[in-house]
């Protein structure tokens, strides 16, 4: 008896598993009559009931939300309509901020997700707010999502006494999905309620578990409908006056510069799954300008990607950290294949001496393709190819003019081929690039590589049937040609530093005509639980070089390290959500030589209030820094440590701060970094953002430059100078986006920037493996001050031995205060679905001088007085859906 009556528990249970399962479909109808997308929920195919089975997810999980939501799908020959009533029992507390497209804002809200493809991986979002702002994006990876995605759809907002309402339109030609006679899609729906940081969700990701797209629910019903072959032509239409500074005799620029541009990007669906997009002449983002950066290292700065044809699908690219929800690194950069800011990059080739010189500011892309959607038996499937035409420089030298080839035409491709098995347990995929340029003129040879590829695998899996834990990984390669002189300088830049003398793993061939290296990283993850383990081994091989189309910090590195934690999800009269973790890494060179390694800590709080914050300490031992001396041998990194912390407030209110800390003591200096983030919002349709940031650096080595001596045995013939170094930065992001409707918004932004660095007691390094130094004008050694004559500046001339047989080196004067005023306003109207007229005004000024004293009042002084670059434009786009 015992055992039927456990039998009928478990058979009810089973039952009662089968009903909820089946409550979690939702199922759509067709439209028998037009949809008006107004708002107003009054069409009869909105009055049948609709779906209610909500759950909280934050800030108490699982729950029933504070307020009831209904939703319902319909679907005619052209579009998906999703319709939601959103009852609160206190209408007039409704959150309606309004804020531009994809500007993420407190407010009310409701999110449509759509996997039409139901590959329970990739898809859709669509977002709108109470007052009706947009948002949208992909959604990749089951976790991830990218907002960089703007599809042409509708959504209208009402507001009335029980609540609001919402109706979105979205057509099938923003969606890709395979053609057949009725579709399963996998979907989801979600409600913010502002006030209360309130989300609800029909399903939604546990706090201890991962996996998003892959619990979305079904939905069915949609039937007999086919995916358009649609196109889709945006042509743009430019005016741009520039009004520049320049010499008085400059020939090539007189201060002002009109001209006119016109360009276009196409999309066509090729069949249902696949999508070209081609783009001729395409322009850069208008919304922001790159920021102003003071870079001593010997590493690139990296810029964010601006244009609209690039930024978008660009996850589709994404290689190497797939099917785990969190990819850990310390002082671990994974070589990124793809970096679209390559193409269209300033040109590369050197000038002869000039009096004056006309220099394009990029590469003109001639062309530019793009194919991306599924192929074969689901295959994720993305392709680039962009051609670039020969730039040239006009220089005028004594009078005489001429043009010298600065940038070669180049062809850039990419492939990116993904797919998962076993309803994602599995994930494989390859990346191939190649960059080939054609010469005319031969000095160029010794300057830019010849021809690039690249190429790996990556993928993921899981080892157990509840996928908790997931290894992923990747390896690849990258081979580089060009004749002997360019590979000689290849072997030899910033990024490889063959010549190190003490790498006996390493030397320059100069009779070479390629370059070969590979990398590659294997990770594991624990995507569920309370406890948290990650922990990876990779290594970049000294030859890797992804640069011709891809963006590289460094490489020569084994890098390892075991992190773990443990989270606390459930709130409680203290917190919300708490975390701590903890991590041991470090980082060898193929010669096994440790270049980092340490022990790092952090915690992390959100309180009831939803204020939160985080404090951390990284202790790092002694280690050896092989690019210090920037070629020549290894340096001791002395022992060091970090202190870093941060605290935040309530999102909610009109005036949001963040405020976040760091410090590090040891090898060899000080850092201190004060970052003050504040976002103030004056009215509903306002938000101001301002955040002023201050930094500290003093080191008491500080790279200045090298010079042959013959003399310097130990040091194989070289000596590295150093100096005592002061540098002190002050800066702000200073933003205000004033949205006067969904269509309608004006963003401001501006960035001032004073920076100072102050060189004293200069030194040469003295034995290899150590952080031993002579100070010039000790001992034998002299160091002399040489005042600027006729136009000339400051200089300093070392000599290491004095009357010895080591040389005098002038070494200049590296001081410098560097002061910088950059920023924009953009007036962007959508004045139909998809169409919009761009207003741009872009400034910039910058003055820097030799003088290292860190001066506030005189900087400023100096910032608003330099003569400003000034830039208008107008941009006309129509969008035609044939």
């Amino acid at each position: 008896m015992r055992f039927i009556g456990s039998y009928a528990v478990l058979l009810c249970l089973f039952a009662n598993q089968l009903t909820s399962q089946e409550k979690l479909q939702i199922r759509a109808e067709r439209a028998l009559q037009p949809i008006q997308i107004d708002g107003v929920l009054s069409e009869s195919i909105w009055q049948r009931p609709g779906l209610t089975d909500f759950k909280m997810k934050r800030p108490v999980e699982g729950i029933a939300p504070s307020q009831r939501t209904e939703v319902w799908v319909a679907f005619d020959d052209a579009a998906i309509y999703v319709a939601a009533r959103m009852h609160d029992t206190a209408p007039d507390s409704i959150m309606r901020v309004l804020g531009r497209r994809d500007f993420d804002v407190t407010a009310d809200w409701f999110c449509f997700y759509a996997d039409p493809y139901h590959d329970k991986h990739t898809g859709y979002y669509f977002a709108v707010s109470a007052v009706g702002s947009l948002q949208d994006g992909t959604l990749y990876n089951d976790d991830w999502n990218d907002d960089s995605w703007d599809g042409v759809w509708e959504a209208k907002t009402s507001i009335d006494s029980q609540g609001w309402s919402a109706e979105l339109r979205i057509p099938y030609s923003q969606l890709r999905f395979i053609e057949m006679p009725s579709y399963v899609w996998g979907v989801n729906f979600r409600r913010s309620i502002g006030r209360t940081s309130e989300r609800d969700q029909v399903v939604y990701t546990p706090n201890k578990e991962s996996g998003f797209v892959s619990r979305f629910i079904e939905l069915n019903g949609i039937e007999n409908i086919t995916p358009p072959r649609q196109a889709e032509l945006l042509p743009y239409f430019t005016s741009r006056a520039e009004y520049l500074q320049h010499s008085p005799n400059d020939p090539f620029n007189n201060g002002s510069r009109y001209l006119p541009g016109i360009g276009a990007d196409l999309k066509v669906a090729l069949t249902s799954n696949l999508t070209l997009n081609g783009t001729l002449n395409p322009d850069f983002g208008q919304v922001e300008v790159d920021p102003a950066v003071v870079n001593l290292s010997d590493v690139e700065s990296y810029f964010q990607e601006k244009r609209p044809f690039f930024v978008e699908g660009s996850n589709t690219f994404s290689f190497g950290q797939g099917g785990s929800n969190s990819n850990w690194g310390f002082n671990w950069g994974n070589p990124t294949f793809f970096y679209t800011r390559r193409i269209g990059r300033s040109p590369q080739g050197s000038l002869p001496g000039y009096d004056y010189a006309d220099v394009p500011l990029g590469t003109h892309i001639l062309g530019a393709g793009k194919v991306t959607g599924k192929i074969g038996d689901n295959w994720n499937f993305g392709t680039v190819h962009a051609l670039t035409s020969r730039e040239f420089a006009k220089i005028q030298l004594a009078g005489a003019r001429s043009e010298v080839e600065v940038e070669p035409m180049a062809y850039y491709g990419i492939a990116r081929l993904q797919k998962d098995f076993n309803d994602g347990r599995q994930g494989f995929g390859v990346i191939a690039t190649n960059t080939t340029r054609v010469f005319d003129d031969n000095h160029l040879r010794d300057e830019i590589n010849s021809n690039a590829i690249t190429g790996g695998v990556d993928g993921w899996t899981f080892l157990d049937d509840d996928k908790v834990y997931v290894v992923n990984g990747w390896v690849g390669f990258s081979r580089i040609e060009g004749n002997s002189a360019r590979m000689i300088a290849l072997q030899r830049n910033s990024r490889h530093y063959f010549q190190r003398p003490d790498a006996n793993y390493l030397s320059v061939d100069s009779n070479a005509t390629s370059m070969n290296g590979f990398g590659g990283r294997i990770a594991l993850n624990k995507q569920k639980g309370q406890w948290m383990l990650n922990m990876a081994i990779g290594a970049l091989d000294p030859g890797l070089d992804v640069n011709d189309m891809g963006f590289q910090w460094r490489n020569d590195v084994i890098n390892y390290h075991i992190a773990g934690g443990y989270k606390w999800t459930d709130p409680t009269p203290y917190y919300n959500s708490a975390r701590v973790q903890g991590a041991l890494f470090e980082s060898r060179d193929f010669g096994n030589r440790a270049i980092w390694h340490g022990i790092w800590t952090n915690g992390r709080i959100e309180f009831p209030n939803f204020w939160s914050s985080f404090v951390g300490f990284t202790y790092n031992p002694s280690s050896l820094d092989t690019r210090a001396t920037r070629g020549g041998p290894a340096q001791l990194n002395p022992l060091g440590r970090e202190f870093f912390g941060g605290v935040s407030s309530d999102s909610r209110k009109p005036v949001m701060a963040e405020l976040n800390w760091f410090s590090y003591f040891g090898g060899g200096g000080e850092q201190y970094n004060l970052n003050l983030s504040l976002e103030i919002k004056p009215a509903p349709n306002v938000n101001i953002g301002f955040g002023p940031g201050w930094s500290r650096n003093m080191s008491s080595a500080q790279w200045v430059t090298s010079y042959a001596d013959p003399t310097a045995v130990a040091m194989y013939g070289n000596r590295y100078v150093y100096a005592d170094f002061d540098q002190t930065t002050i800066s702000a992001d200073v933003r205000l986006n004033w949205t006067f409707s969904p269509q309608l918004s004006l963003q401001l932004f501006m960035q001032p920037l004073v920076s100072s660095g102050k060189y004293t007691n200069f030194k040469h390094f003295l034995t290899p493996g150590t952080f031993d130094f002579e100070t010039y004008g000790k001992g034998t050694s002299t160091v002399a001050f040489l005042p600027g004559q006729n136009g000339n500046s400051d200089s300093y001339d070392v000599d290491a031995d004095g009357a010895g047989a080591s040389p005098t080196v002038n070494i200049g004067k590296p001081d410098f205060n560097f002061t910088s005023l950059r920023g924009n306003a953009v007036l962007r109207w959508e004045y139909r679905p998809g169409s919009a007229i761009y207003f741009v005004w872009t400034q910039s000024r910058a003055d820097n001088i030799n003088d290292g004293e860190f001066q506030l009042k005189p900087s400023f002084d100096r910032m608003f007085t330099a003569k400003p670059d000034n830039i208008f434009m107008v941009k006309f786009t129509y969008w035609f859906n044939m």
